[in-house]
């Protein structure tokens, strides 16, 4: 039995504002991650450093691709 992929439903309904307010939303939650880092690196809080990096470090990948999203300058290609 094989099952059958549909393509995503998307609406293509979002505005640049609200993908703007989404960018600006992700820049302030990646620098909180930053410092949640720095106090974990304070604290010798290896388990929250790696958390606290793996979230910094997925959301720098949102912030680029939003960045692309927008066509700012700079950003080619969200991938590389």
């Amino acid at each position: 039995m094989t099952t059958m992929s549909k393509a995503p439903v998307r609406s293509y309904d979002r505005t640049w504002e609200e993908i703007e307010a989404m960018l600006a939303q992700a820049v302030e939650k990646m620098n909180q991650w930053k410092e949640w880092y720095e106090a974990c690196k304070d604290q010798d809080d290896k388990e929250g450093m790696k958390e606290a990096a793996r979230n910094h470090k997925a959301l720098q990948g949102v912030v680029k691709t939003l960045k692309w999203t927008l066509g700012e300058e700079g950003i080619s290609d969200p991938l590389n």
